[in-house]
């Protein structure tokens, strides 16, 4: 593997490409607000597509959870504006449940050094140490309360757990239990919260 210092590099410049393109988004979003609605042109051009456009989009979605350069709201966002909010919902939780699996195993494979291609050192000492605590129990517990609520680098944390004692089943069950609804109720917000900031500088 290449070095953890020269991938966290790349990566720091693609996550800067990646934040170039969410804000031509936004200002896409804001000069044609009807383009992204639900029904709407873009999603009818998706339509046009076929089988290959949920395909493309989970696909993008795997990717963003292992080498996250758009924002996961950005782009979950335009899975519910593409496909609508039931099979964008599903699109999005199948993306991003295959990623998770995917983070999960290449750190189980690779170990220390993936992980750290993708953060500081300080970032990574710092969820690293939850989990020896109480044998590992504490960190099942934040891993169910990371996954649950805002804030917390979800992504980031399914490699950890790669590094952790804990098993393909408990890390499948906690991310069952703890995702489907809350991303249901991110994207929601989001995408809402999105038209509305569009309608106030329209």
């Amino acid at each position: 593997m290449v070095g953890a210092g020269t991938q966290r590099k790349n990566f720091q410049i693609l996550t800067g490409i990646g934040f170039i393109i969410s804000i031509g988004l936004l200002i896409f979003f804001k000069q044609h607000p009807t383009y992204f609605q639900v029904g709407g042109i873009f999603q009818s051009y998706l339509g046009q597509l076929g089988f290959f456009a949920p395909l493309i989009f989970m696909l993008l979605q795997v990717i963003q959870v292992v080498y996250p350069i758009i924002p996961g709201g950005m782009t979950s966002v335009i899975g519910y504006i593409a496909f609508g909010p039931i099979w964008g919902f599903i699109y999005n939780f199948t993306g991003i449940f295959t990623g998770s699996l995917l983070a999960f195993g290449l750190t189980r494979r690779y170990g220390e050094t993936f992980v750290k291609a993708f953060v500081s050192q300080e970032t990574y000492d710092k969820y690293v140490g939850y989990l020896d605590r109480n044998d590992g129990k504490f960190y099942a517990k934040f891993l169910g309360a990371a996954f649950a609520l805002p804030g917390f680098p979800d992504d980031f944390l399914c490699m950890v757990s790669g590094l952790s004692k804990m098993t393909w089943k408990k890390f499948i069950t906690i991310f069952l239990i703890t995702k489907p609804v809350t991303l249901y109720i991110y994207t929601v917000v989001a995408y809402r919260g999105l038209n509305y900031l569009l309608t106030l500088f329209h």
